[in-house]
Protein backbone atom coordinates (compact mmCIF):
# COMPACT_ATOMS: atom_id res chain seq x y z
CA UNK A 1 0.00 0.00 0.00
CA UNK A 2 1.25 3.36 -0.78
CA UNK A 3 1.62 5.52 1.78
CA UNK A 4 0.90 9.52 0.80
CA UNK A 5 3.44 12.72 2.02
CA UNK A 6 1.01 15.36 3.26
CA UNK A 7 3.97 17.83 2.22
CA UNK A 8 4.36 16.42 -0.99
CA UNK A 9 0.85 16.46 -1.64
CA UNK A 10 0.77 20.48 -1.04
CA UNK A 11 4.03 21.09 -3.31
CA UNK A 12 1.87 19.40 -6.59
CA UNK A 13 -0.73 20.83 -5.57
CA UNK A 14 0.85 24.41 -5.30
CA UNK A 15 2.54 23.45 -8.86
CA UNK A 16 -0.50 22.86 -10.23
CA UNK A 17 -2.04 25.93 -9.25
CA UNK A 18 1.03 27.99 -10.55
CA UNK A 19 0.47 26.57 -13.34
CA UNK A 20 -2.83 27.50 -14.35
CA UNK A 21 -2.07 30.80 -12.91
CA UNK A 22 1.27 31.34 -15.62
CA UNK A 23 0.34 29.21 -18.11
CA UNK A 24 2.01 26.71 -20.20
CA UNK A 25 5.44 28.74 -20.84
CA UNK A 26 6.75 27.99 -17.45
CA UNK A 27 5.49 24.13 -16.90
CA UNK A 28 9.10 22.94 -17.55
CA UNK A 29 10.80 25.02 -14.69
CA UNK A 30 7.63 24.05 -12.44
CA UNK A 31 8.30 20.73 -13.46
CA UNK A 32 11.60 20.73 -12.14
CA UNK A 33 11.14 22.61 -9.53
CA UNK A 34 8.49 19.48 -8.15
CA UNK A 35 10.52 16.84 -9.59
CA UNK A 36 13.46 17.71 -7.49
CA UNK A 37 11.46 18.55 -4.06
CA UNK A 38 10.41 15.01 -4.99
CA UNK A 39 13.67 13.66 -5.58
CA UNK A 40 14.84 15.13 -2.15
CA UNK A 41 11.48 13.18 -0.28
CA UNK A 42 12.49 9.89 -1.68
CA UNK A 43 16.11 10.30 -0.89
CA UNK A 44 15.56 10.96 2.67
CA UNK A 45 13.05 8.14 3.09
CA UNK A 46 15.89 5.61 1.49
CA UNK A 47 18.54 7.01 3.86
CA UNK A 48 15.60 6.76 6.72
CA UNK A 49 15.19 2.95 5.47
CA UNK A 50 18.84 2.75 5.12
CA UNK A 51 19.60 3.48 8.41
CA UNK A 52 16.61 1.71 10.50
CA UNK A 53 17.70 -1.34 8.70
CA UNK A 54 21.58 -0.72 10.04
CA UNK A 55 20.12 0.38 13.37
CA UNK A 56 17.96 -3.37 13.67
CA UNK A 57 22.02 -5.22 12.20
CA UNK A 58 23.77 -2.99 15.05
CA UNK A 59 21.07 -4.52 17.69
CA UNK A 60 21.40 -8.18 16.56
CA UNK A 61 18.70 -8.54 14.27
CA UNK A 62 19.49 -11.28 11.46
CA UNK A 63 20.73 -10.22 8.54
CA UNK A 64 18.39 -11.04 5.39
CA UNK A 65 18.96 -14.77 4.77
CA UNK A 66 20.20 -16.26 1.27
CA UNK A 67 17.12 -18.21 -0.99
CA UNK A 68 17.68 -21.59 -0.84
CA UNK A 69 20.03 -23.11 -4.16
CA UNK A 70 17.59 -26.05 -4.24
CA UNK A 71 14.40 -23.62 -4.42
CA UNK A 72 16.52 -21.39 -6.73
CA UNK A 73 17.20 -24.82 -9.06
CA UNK A 74 13.91 -25.88 -9.52
CA UNK A 75 12.26 -22.11 -10.17
CA UNK A 76 14.67 -22.50 -13.03
CA UNK A 77 13.57 -25.72 -13.92
CA UNK A 78 10.51 -25.17 -13.69
CA UNK A 79 10.46 -22.36 -16.22
CA UNK A 80 12.18 -24.43 -18.73
CA UNK A 81 10.21 -26.87 -18.56
CA UNK A 82 6.96 -25.05 -18.79
CA UNK A 83 8.51 -22.63 -21.52
CA UNK A 84 9.63 -25.94 -23.69
CA UNK A 85 6.01 -27.42 -23.41
CA UNK A 86 4.34 -24.45 -24.48
CA UNK A 87 6.76 -23.78 -27.23
CA UNK A 88 5.88 -27.02 -29.39
CA UNK A 89 2.40 -25.63 -29.83
CA UNK A 90 3.44 -22.24 -30.20
CA UNK A 91 6.07 -23.22 -32.81
CA UNK A 92 3.41 -25.16 -34.65
CA UNK A 93 1.14 -21.98 -34.69
CA UNK A 94 4.27 -19.87 -36.10
CA UNK A 95 5.11 -21.52 -38.91
CA UNK A 96 1.82 -22.14 -40.20
CA UNK A 97 0.84 -18.71 -39.86
CA UNK A 98 4.45 -17.13 -40.55
CA UNK A 99 6.95 -19.71 -41.95
CA UNK A 100 10.52 -19.69 -40.92
CA UNK A 101 10.16 -16.42 -39.79
CA UNK A 102 7.48 -16.66 -37.39
CA UNK A 103 9.50 -19.94 -35.91
CA UNK A 104 12.15 -17.75 -35.09
CA UNK A 105 10.69 -15.30 -33.87
CA UNK A 106 8.46 -17.96 -31.80
CA UNK A 107 12.10 -19.57 -30.72
CA UNK A 108 13.44 -16.10 -29.79
CA UNK A 109 10.86 -15.14 -27.35
CA UNK A 110 11.38 -18.86 -25.61
CA UNK A 111 14.98 -18.05 -25.41
CA UNK A 112 14.15 -14.41 -23.72
CA UNK A 113 11.37 -15.58 -21.31
CA UNK A 114 14.12 -17.83 -20.32
CA UNK A 115 17.07 -15.37 -20.01
CA UNK A 116 14.93 -12.59 -18.69
CA UNK A 117 13.59 -15.23 -15.77
CA UNK A 118 17.29 -15.70 -15.24
CA UNK A 119 18.86 -12.96 -14.73
CA UNK A 120 15.60 -11.24 -13.17
CA UNK A 121 15.92 -14.02 -10.01
CA UNK A 122 19.82 -13.19 -9.98
CA UNK A 123 18.96 -9.67 -9.50
CA UNK A 124 15.91 -10.68 -6.52
CA UNK A 125 18.37 -12.98 -5.45
CA UNK A 126 21.49 -10.77 -5.06
CA UNK A 127 19.38 -7.93 -3.66
CA UNK A 128 17.94 -10.49 -1.05
CA UNK A 129 20.75 -10.85 0.62
CA UNK A 130 22.48 -7.19 0.15
CA UNK A 131 25.22 -7.94 -2.08
CA UNK A 132 25.33 -6.83 -5.88
CA UNK A 133 28.24 -7.78 -6.86
CA UNK A 134 28.51 -11.62 -5.98
CA UNK A 135 27.46 -13.47 -9.02
CA UNK A 136 24.90 -16.41 -7.61
CA UNK A 137 25.02 -19.75 -8.78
Amino acid sequence: MATHDPELRKELDATLQTRKELGPEYESELLESFLEKLDQTVDRRVRRQLAEQQMQVARGAQPPRRADAGTEFWQRFAVAVVSLVLAIPLSAIAVVNAGLVGLLVCWAGVVGVNAVHSLGLRAVLLHRIGRRDEPVN
